[in-house]
């Protein structure tokens, strides 16, 4: 969803990026382990004179993380000391926070420090039940929380046997939706070896993992500071060895980048001691209006904390901890409120999705992903109120039009564009400040390319396809846009138009009589790496032209603007119905052609082969499922090292089968046919495993670089996701199958492949096969991403967070226990007329 520092893409083409602005312990190289265990904060984070924050010596724009999707410009430069001034401008504590957030009331005894608990009989104790949710994903263990004035998450991470522990060590970490705030502690055996030390949470004795905090507001905020509280384990005597408290971005930037810390937040962490033996961490964000605290009490017998400077020694016992923070709180949609009438048995039948489902359900947007992206992410809310429209609720005040306004929201007014990603809170108010602009205003990512195109099909499902949208069109469309303050005054009705605009122009030059060139093909923007939803170091192989935007996601928007046109909307261009129709035609048709890559059977069984030799996959090639000339899609064309195609074999077929109903009869068998051989076959040979289907196969390139970089570490390399090889692909096919059903007399008839004896049953078995995996996976659908390591002659399950990152990467990737694409199966179920 992010910028890198430094990487090695295909053909080992540099890319000269924004330089590491700091790294933990300046003085010596960086650690490969440095956000394990790291050590203690060196003396260079001393503040200036006079200042909050420290002289820079390089500032950062990006996330430093390599493997991850992209979220700031990665051509832009870091500021050099030299050209920066000794300090960022400063914010007035009454800079506006922007509008739209629901601000919590005070639950708290007059003049107390202490924080009041869910037991206040004062008017504002919440009148529903508070929701609390218990996930393992070892190492991670993640507690979730929610009630009427916040919402959090609490990871806490315990070195497991057999982890390796330049990854993985014990660290504590909070996460609230609200700003995408965090704060996050490392801790380090204080006198034994490196993985001896191990932290956990306990339940309290009101039985729950977590408790709500409230604090007073701070001197000049009217807003209660707000949180969790719960009691942590120390197995042995530890150090905490560094803080990082604001932004869920700040702390990814250290934990997924190379160990990335930014001086002027880690110059306003503040340590203390306090009266009850413990510590309190503190920090006051870029705004000079919000407190982040992180706190630790000792409990019974154990020893007082000893604090020294910004480390603090514990003994071996139990801590009660509480973090917190003073920011306007988002509200959230209880899973009664995110499900529609019909779907309310889910919650008692599947608690756990939707109840993750809620935590990231909010009045005025959608949250991607818990702990790593929680704020609003374009591509993700989309395709999800796409999957889970069977579920979600509608009308005012549903989780779908909460959805549809996000995205209406954020658009780019001048072109069209949707956004990809907000960065809000604390993260934002610092990119501000290095403009020297004095604000919170959010700032908004427009670099990808398919988000544009998944609009026009929402729009088309909810307000022509539902019943309960045709009757909000009008009321809907005209609301005024307000999260984003450069579309003030533009309704969503004209926000809507300007994309569609956008769409038609830049699909026009292919559809033309004649012009059916890979020039003309949609492009990843200038002076950008990514542009789809494969958005990290080696998503697409460094390829320009992605073969799902092109082949499904284009002619599905097309369609979905001639039907829009054809029920009223874009009065504008009365010509739209046909026009885009037409358009979409020729897409349909004409796009697959480029992306084919097509290799005769004994040629297919050689690179399989010598895929294995080369890489450190140590299980068998399965050639001999290679029964036939193998047929897959390139999942881009004009990758680096002068490659025309990117010739690794994909899920990305799970698009065109989605969004499309195509009419070339030969070219539709064929397309259906091929994607359920590749379903079928076990990697290496195609994309099955016994933890799922993976996204992408190298096993066919002929350059040494595909192995290399598609790996079962990489974020988008041999790995599952849960939405896109298993969600919309079982789903993808099951739409496929069912024209089947169609009267022969439907316009269009069913399709040719119904009736051939050796197509239909292969795509049907595909199906099957695919559910197959889908059922024995279920302890994994709702998270984010997964990979597997080869053991006792299987695939066996892996955190992909638990691998070492691939080569060139600065750190390893660590997966959303929930994310909110990948909860659609709660929509999305085998069809068992298909088995």
């Amino acid at each position: 969803m992010h910028a890198f520092l430094a990487f090695t893409l295909l053909a080992s083409v540099p890319i000269s990026l924004a330089a590491p602005e700091y790294r933990y312990g300046e003085s010596v190289p960086t650690a490969p382990c440095a956000h394990a265990s790291p050590s203690p904060v060196a003396a260079a984070y001393e503040p200036a004179t006079g200042s909050r924050v420290s002289t820079p010596t390089s500032l950062s724009y990006g996330d430093g993380d390599a493997s991850d999707e992209y979220d700031d410009d990665v051509t832009t430069t870091a500021t050099s000391a030299s050209s920066s001034s000794s300090s960022l401008p400063t914010t007035s504590a009454t800079t506006g926070l922007y509008p739209g957030y629901y601000q919590p009331q005070p639950q708290t005894s007059p003049g107390s420090s202490t924080p009041v608990g869910t037991s206040t009989s004062s008017a504002t104790t919440c009148t529903e039940t508070a929701t609390s949710l218990h996930l393992s994903d070892p190492p991670y263990e993640n507690y979730f929380y929610s009630d009427c004035h916040t919402s959090a998450q609490v990871v806490v991470t315990s070195p497991q046997p057999g982890n390796n522990l330049t990854i993985i060590g014990p660290r504590l970490l909070v996460a609230w939706p609200a700003g995408n705030s965090g704060a996050v502690v490392f801790f380090a055996p204080q006198h034994g070896a490196n993985g001896t030390l191990s932290i956990s949470v306990q339940n309290s004795t009101d039985g729950g993992a977590l408790q709500p905090v409230t604090y007073p507001p701070p001197s000049g905020s009217r807003i209660p500071s707000v949180g969790v509280s719960g009691i942590v384990n120390l197995n042995d005597s530890a150090v905490l060895t560094l803080a990082i408290l604001g932004s869920v971005r700040t702390l990814r930037d250290f934990i997924e980048g190379p160990s990335i810390l930014v001086p002027e937040v880690q110059n306003a962490v503040q340590y203390q001691a306090t009266a009850e033996g413990g510590l309190s961490v503190t920090r006051l964000w870029f705004d000079n209006a919000t407190t982040t605290e992180f706190r630790f009490t000792p409990m019974g017998n154990s020893p007082h904390a000893v604090v020294d400077h910004q480390t603090a020694t514990f003994a071996a016992g139990s801590y009660n901890f509480s973090a917190h923070f003073n920011y306007p709180q988002l509200q959230q949609l209880s899973p009664r409120d995110v499900l529609n009438a019909q779907a309310q048995a889910l919650i008692s039948q599947q608690p756990d999705p939707t109840t993750s489902l809620s935590f990231l359900s909010y009045k005025d947007k959608l949250l991607a992903g818990a702990w790593r992206f929680l704020t609003y992410f374009g591509r993700d809310s989309m395709i999800s109120l796409l999957l889970l429209g069977p579920v979600l609720s509608d009308g005012e005040g549903g989780a779908v039009e909460a959805g549809i306004a996000a995205v209406l929201d954020r658009l780019n007014k001048t072109d069209g564009s949707v956004a990809h990603e907000e960065t809000i809170g604390d993260y934002a108010t610092y990119l501000n400040l290095k403009n020297n602009i004095s604000s919170t205003a959010p700032q908004f990512d427009y670099k990808m390319i398919d988000s544009d195109l998944y609009l026009p099909v929402l729009l088309q499902q909810y307000f022509v396809s539902n019943p309960t949208g045709t009757t909000r069109r009008s009321a809907f469309l005209s609301r005024v846009a307000t999260a984003n303050p450069a579309n003030a005054n533009l309704t969503y009705g004209q926000l809507a138009l300007r994309n569609a605009e956008r769409i038609m122009s830049l699909a026009a030059p292919f559809a033309g009589p004649g012009n059916q060139t890979k020039a003309n093909l949609f492009h990843l923007k200038d002076g950008q790496i990514v542009g789809e939803w494969r958005d990290s170091t080696y998503g697409i192989g460094g390829g320009r032209i992605p073969y799902d935007v092109n082949t499904a996601l284009v002619p599905a928007a097309l369609r979905s603007i001639a039907a829009l046109s054809g029920a009223g909307f874009f009065a504008e261009h009365p010509s739209w119905a046909a026009d885009a129709s037409r358009h979409a035609q020729v897409w349909e048709d004409e796009t697959l052609k480029f992306f084919e890559v097509r290799i005769p059977r004994a040629e297919a069984q050689r690179r399989v082969q010598t895929y294995v030799s080369r890489s450190q996959f140590g299980g068998p090639s399965h050639t001999e499922l290679i029964d036939n000339d193998v047929t897959f899609y390139a999942v881009a064309l004009d990758g680096y090292g002068n490659l025309d195609q990117v010739q690794v074999m994909n899920s990305d077929d799970c698009f065109r089968h989605y969004f499309l109903n195509t009419t070339n009869q030969p070219q539709l068998t064929a397309y259906v046919n091929q994607t359920a051989n590749n379903i079928q076959r076990t990697f290496p040979a195609g994309l099955m495993t016994s933890v799922g289907v993976v996204v992408a196969n190298p096993a066919y390139g002929l350059e040494e670089v595909y192995a290399r970089n598609f790996t079962n570490s990489a974020y988008h390399g041999t790995v599952v996701w849960s939405w896109n090889s298993l969600s919309m692909m079982a789903r993808g096919l099951e739409l496929q199958l069912d024209r089947c059903n169609l009267s022969p007399r439907a316009q269009p008839p069913p399709p040719a492949f119904c009736t051939d004896p050796v197509v239909h049953p292969n795509l049907q078995r595909a199906y099957n096969q695919l559910w197959d995996v889908i059922d024995a996976n279920r302890a994994h659908l709702s998270s984010e991403v997964w990979s597997w390591v080869w053991r006792d002659n299987d695939f066996r399950f892996t955190p992909l967070g638990a691998l070492p990152p691939p080569p060139g990467v600065g750190g390893s990737t660590e997966s959303d226990i929930r994310q909110l694409w990948s909860l659609t199966f709660l929509a999305v179920t085998r069809n068992a007329a298909f088995r």
